[in-house]
């Protein structure tokens, strides 16, 4: 038996299909169904842009299946669910997770959610099935994958739950992070951001921001995020880390950037014995120069991201120790989203993210 709020006579919906590497176009695609008893069927309320989209875009995502949707950052309403979902009805409020998992392989169990062996376990919604720049979406493993919005939270507030804010609760979660700790944080765009956020949740003794715009470190200051901003286009990172730890080096550094030379950066700047914690995506291949960092005995810690705490995330956004809202510097519907993909791609208008909405 399917329990469900069908979308009346309505046969199709407009979403965001990636064509082919460089090309992406708003299109009028069929409403998705129940394909599995696990499965919902969600009418997505508000979604938004997010720098993996861009990367698909580039062709820097070999798993992505050409004529996906694109989106895998949304919140909405259940309309459809499942025999088996246990959790939800039509008529919830829920944040998706970037990740479907089944929740019973070896990997699932342990917590290690991006690696799930299901063949729709792992990243796949808006990567390798259809995901959520579009007016409905059919999401697998509907219990592991929603988490429900509190009634005194918006869908502003939600939104960056099942990815950038996952993305920075995990690699926070990652880097051993102590109380008396120098953390330094590479990159403050959206990841980089919730990643300087969910740092600061473990109390350490100072926070360096690091990245190439003023306009960025300055926001990720004003926000209370970091106590030290560096810009490499001005100083030099490496030198002013140690100078800043009597020659040490940060206790933990967490890459959200994913440039050129960042990397390189990371374990640089990094304390012998420290742990590197890697959460950005990049369109390079990156060298571990082992000669060169002999000695250091250092960490790494790779992405991508195991978003299985969502509803620890969302209860910290519930009481208040979690805000992303302020995140969103544009605001666009669905129809306009290939405006919006012009203006985020291109860093264009001092955007930082778009909520989109929809419907």
């Amino acid at each position: 038996m399917v329990c469900q709020r069908r979308y009346m006579s309505k046969k199709t919906m407009k979403a965001v299909v990636y064509k082919h590497t460089g090309t992406i176009a708003l299109e009028e695609r069929p409403l998705p169904g129940l394909l599995d008893s696990r499965d919902a069927v969600i009418k997505v309320t508000l979604t938004t842009i997010c720098s993996s989209d861009i990367h698909i875009q580039h062709g820097a995502v070999p798993r992505a299946v050409p004529g996906t949707i694109l989106g895998h950052e949304f919140v909405g309403i259940v309309d459809q669910v499942g025999k088996d979902v246990k959790r939800f009805k039509p008529g919830d409020r829920v944040a998706v997770n970037v990740e479907t998992f089944c929740g019973e392989c070896f990997f699932c169990k342990r917590g290690y959610v991006n690696n799930c062996t299901d063949e729709h376990g792992g990243w796949a919604l808006g990567c390798r099935i259809d995901g959520g720049q579009a007016e409905y979406v059919r999401v697998p493993f509907a219990d592991n994958g929603l988490t429900p919005i509190p009634d005194n939270v918006t869908d502003e507030d939600a939104l960056f739950t099942g990815d950038i804010l996952s993305t920075g609760y995990w690699g926070a979660s990652l880097a051993e992070i102590r109380p008396a700790d120098t953390v330094a944080v590479i990159g403050a765009g959206p990841t980089g951001l919730c990643t300087l956020m969910c740092a600061g949740l473990y109390g350490p003794a100072r926070v360096i921001a690091i990245d190439v715009s003023d306009e960025r470190l300055d926001l990720a200051k004003k926000q209370g995020l970091a106590d030290v901003i560096l810009n490499p286009l001005k100083q030099d990172v490496v030198q002013e880390v140690l100078r800043l730890t009597e020659g040490r080096g940060a206790d933990a550094v967490l890459e959200a950037a994913g440039g050129k030379d960042t990397f390189q950066t990371a374990w640089k700047i990094a304390r012998p014995n420290a742990v590197v914690c890697v959460v950005a995506m990049y369109e390079e291949t990156q060298v571990i120069p082992l000669p060169d960092m002999y000695g250091k005995n250092l960490v790494f810690k790779t992405g991508g991201v195991d978003a299985s705490c969502c509803g620890e995330i969302m209860e910290l956004i519930r009481t208040g120790r979690l805000n992303t809202s302020w995140l969103i510097t544009h605001r666009t519907t669905l129809e306009h989203i290939m405006e919006a993909y012009d203006i985020f791609s291109n860093k264009k208008d001092h955007v930082i993210k778009y909520a989109v909405k929809v419907g």
